[in-house]
């Protein structure tokens, strides 16, 4: 196995062998925790990496006063970013956990992985459509982490999700509004979604300003480009989904020419006027 080394927490120098041992043991959940983020940090991608990680999705020591489970989550999320598709079951199963959290990580790397065998399972997350969306009392979080639900629904090409979708586009929360126009726009390749989010980058916060400039290059929408560039935000964040973009067009375009479309050129120029 190749040896990769990092500057961990404690300082010290990281391998792969020492992030599996300090994963798989637990007289230190501290460690455990570290080690599920560093391996999908640096997208360890091997097959006993992916085996304890699917393990550290069924530790139920590691729980916090308020019931939530660290190691869950850095599991769920390292494992979305690994790529392996053996993970997929063990995700769909973190669908039904108490925490909120470990929800909203499994959904996202379900997302990410591209099965759409777990296409069911998520849909039934948003039964109760916006109804259901309600702050938890006492709780800073919704019902259900319906942000990561509908965008992985819309990776994953659920057109069956539509009807339950559609409704969110109303929901109370500016949030949740985009992620439904964001899958919207996937999954029906309606231009008024897409639109819709251009529209949202003129918003006042600049939170949701940056979240709706992910949003755009994940969809790739080419008509968003020049808003993009001109987006009150950190042009890091305007390069990153300038890319999504530009990705999205060459690869629309390639099997047309192989020469950059005009608008993959006019993509290139804004990103460079930026850097």
């Amino acid at each position: 196995m190749t040896f990769v080394t990092e500057q961990s927490s404690g300082g010290e120098s990281l391998t792969i062998e020492q992030a599996l041992a300090n994963l798989k043991q637990r007289d230190d959940l501290s460690l455990c925790y570290y080690a599920a983020w560093w391996l999908g940090k640096f997208r360890i991608r091997d097959a006993a990496v992916i085996d304890a990680l699917i393990m550290a999705l069924e530790e139920e020591a590691d729980r916090t006063e308020v019931g939530g489970y660290p190691l869950k989550r850095n599991a769920a999320r390292a494992l979305g970013k690994l790529g392996d598709r053996k993970a997929v079951v063990p995700l769909i199963n973190c669908l039904d956990c108490s925490d909120f959290y470990v929800r909203e990580a499994a959904a996202q790397s379900l997302g990410m992985l591209g099965d759409p065998v777990c296409s069911p399972q998520l849909m039934e997350l948003l039964e109760g459509g916006i109804e259901a969306a309600k702050p938890v009392p006492g709780s800073p979080h919704l019902a259900q982490p319906y942000n990561a639900v509908i965008e992985a629904l819309g990776s994953l090409g659920a057109k069956e999700a539509i009807a339950l979708i559609e409704p969110f586009l109303e929901h109370d929360q500016e949030r949740i509004q985009y992620a439904a126009a964001r899958a919207m726009y996937q999954l029906t390749e309606n231009p008024a979604y897409g639109d819709r989010l251009v529209q949202a980058l003129k918003g006042k916060k600049l939170q949701l300003r940056r979240a709706v400039l992910a949003d755009l290059g994940a969809i790739g929408y080419l008509k968003a480009a020049d808003a993009i560039a001109q987006t009150l935000a950190e042009n890091s964040l305007k390069l990153i989904s300038l890319k999504g973009v530009l990705e999205h067009e060459v690869k629309n375009s390639a099997s047309e020419s192989v020469q950059l479309s005009e608008g993959a050129i006019h993509v290139i120029k804004l990103m460079d006027d930026l850097l």
